[in-house]
């Protein structure tokens, strides 16, 4: 890598083709950036000082003997910039009658051709305009012939200085030989405000140029078809502590469903380093070349993947009613409402490999049952990632019985199916954190709601705030408990779930801390839990009650227990060593 300071002369010296990948996003620049750059010009013409225009990333490719060139490069960072640069020269020099000067800076010597090659999206319009040999009108059909007309228009010649615009613009120079990694410069600049997602790199990767109708059927009608499905794959969660788009997130889940292919035989080693989601652009590139994979094959098991994928994956279930049918819904609702983003190969592995619907759905329910009777336990998830981006599809587990079968067995038992003594005990300790109760809670809610023929409709789970039925701050209006023992029993029990409960909007604070009567009915102009609780069966009952203690809270968790295990059935599973559940010790720490 060689890095420094450039000037437009240095990054176009006239024997050096710079390619933009050609399946690269359009042109995006708009009126704000051309008008700004319009007054930095203007500016440097007049104090001839240096002006810094960002970072230009280059990187250095395979040259062929019969193009006459020595040197073609990928802009890797730049698009934006070269491009607009390109368009503000060449009207520039239009309007001055300085073409020539033009064509020996932006075009290559030998052949007189434009030294820029533009993407798919915008090489036809970028060589209209920069073939132009005079000014003229042109329908504005895409951002690079509008911004042509915005030059046209605002380009003033007796206000710039080519000259001193020319030998001031500097840029902050990278050249990456053939073998660097341009994702890992990427993630070290990203400070800078460059980002470059894994998708686009491997679109660029897998198709070249002369590969369009190639690209159109395994990439465009896939992934950029219309702008709803571009909205799809580009929707961006939050997974861990990253935010991750969806489209990332399903090349990272293929990855880990394509290298469990017990024909593969991927080595451990190399199944260590695929799982690492910094790393997904080059993992794709090793495993295609160490493997010895073709990439048109690689390329059509994407598409059926894909396909799958956004047939079924739904962030917006978190917005809308759920269901009370096990199935693809309500798993939706655990992977984007409870955050366990880590379901995905797995799921997507099921959707592929079970054709029969209600199998499907058996094992859909006995994941819902896994994941939530561990959740309502406090089970440790570290180890989700190994087991449902690994073991499960390793091992080809596609029946609720094998998936019991192996959970059973397992010799890893951090990975257990809590019985209904411990679920029991989760409700009655379990110090969770918010989503988690609520995400119980609301399940629970969208199962008895619709057995109960309900007339009051259930919202997405994202509507719904939780509210501590029994303050945090109890001590002024709940009653004074001179025991210390007492003080801490209530304290731990107004975190568990028995005193925890979805309502439609968070409290007013004032009644929020208030006591029972008036947390139940509100004061003056502001509402109380009956009136955000309506037809909300995990509460309403109790809402009639005159007090709310300590007792109560134990009732409800019994009630909420009771409603759990018959929502989340569970064959006993007799394991050994079995204090392996979270302790009421443990939960509190």
């Amino acid at each position: 890598m060689d890095a420094g300071k450039r000037t437009i002369n240095d990054i176009f010296n006239g024997n050096r083709i710079l390619e933009i990948p050609f399946f690269q996003r359009a042109y995006v620049w708009g009126t704000d950036q051309w008008e700004r750059l319009l007054e930095d010009m203007e500016s440097v013409s007049v104090s001839n000082k240096p002006y810094f225009l960002g970072s230009v990333i280059l990187k250095q490719q395979p040259t062929h003997t019969g193009n006459g060139v020595g040197d073609v490069r990928t802009v890797i960072d730049g698009q934006q910039r070269l491009t607009t640069l390109n368009l503000f020269f060449k009207v520039l020099c239009l309007k001055n009658g300085q073409t020539n000067l033009f064509d020996r800076i932006f075009r290559l010597i030998s052949t007189n051709h434009l030294a820029l090659l533009h993407n798919h999206n915008d090489i036809e319009t970028f060589n209209e305009v920069l073939n132009l040999t005079e000014l003229k009108d042109i329908a504005e059909t895409d951002n690079i012939i509008k911004a042509y007309s915005y030059f046209k228009e605002h380009i003033d010649p007796e206000k710039y200085n080519i000259q001193n615009i020319l030998g001031r613009i500097l840029f902050v120079g990278i050249d990456l030989d053939t073998n660097e990694d341009e994702q890992q410069i990427f993630d070290t600049i990203n400070s800078l405000g460059v980002r470059l997602t894994t998708a686009e790199l491997l679109k660029n990767y897998f198709f070249n140029r002369d590969e369009l109708a190639h690209y159109n059927e395994f990439w465009k009608n896939i992934f950029e078809k219309d702008d709803e499905t571009k909205n799809y794959w580009d929707k961006e969660i939050t997974t861990g502590r990253l935010k991750r788009t969806f489209i990332d997130l399903f090349f990272y889940s293929y990855l880990q469903i394509k290298i469990q292919d017990n024909d593969l035989k991927v080595k451990t080693e190399d199944k260590i380093e695929f799982s690492k989601v910094e790393t997904l652009f080059e993992s794709y590139k090793s495993l295609i070349k160490d493997y010895d994979l073709n990439k048109k094959d690689v390329l059509a098991e994407i598409k059926e993947y894909a396909q799958l994928f956004k047939e079924n994956l739904d962030y917006d279930i978190i917005h809308r009613e759920l269901t009370a049918d096990f199935g693809i819904e309500r798993i939706n609702a655990i992977i984007f409402g409870l955050d366990t983003s880590t379901l995905i190969p797995y799921v997507l592995y099921i959707l592929k490999n079970i054709q029969e619907e209600s199998q499907k759905n058996d094992l859909f329910e006995l994941i819902e049952s896994y994941i939530m009777r561990r959740m309502i336990v406090h089970a440790t998830t570290k180890n989700y990632n190994h087991l449902f981006t690994d073991r499960l599809i390793s091992n080809k587990i596609l029946s609720k019985e094998q998936f019991r079968e192996y959970i059973e067995k397992s010799s890893d038992k951090v990975n257990y199916l809590p019985n209904n003594q411990e679920v029991k005990i989760g409700f009655d300790n379990a110090y969770l954190v918010n989503k988690q109760s609520a995400g119980i809670i609301y399940l629970i809610e969208s199962k008895i709601r619709n057995r109960n023929k309900q007339a009051t409709q259930l919202l997405g789970i994202s509507k719904y705030s939780l509210e501590h039925l029994m303050p945090k701050k109890w001590e002024n209006y709940w009653g004074k408990l001179n025991n210390k023992e007492e003080r801490d029993f209530r304290n731990r029990k107004l975190y568990t779930l028995g005193n925890l409960a979805i309502i439609t909007q968070s409290l007013n604070a004032s009644i929020r801390d208030s006591n029972w009567k008036i947390k139940k009915k509100g004061k003056l102009n502001k509402e109380g839990l009956i009136h955000y609780s309506a037809g909300i069966e995990t509460l309403a009952p109790y809402l009639e009650l005159d007090e709310w203690n300590e007792n109560e809270i134990q009732k409800r968790a019994a009630f909420l227990y009771d409603k759990a295990i018959e929502i989340w059935e569970s064959e006993e599973i007799t394991i050994e060593n079995a204090n392996i559940y979270t302790t009421s010790s443990e939960v509190f720490n």
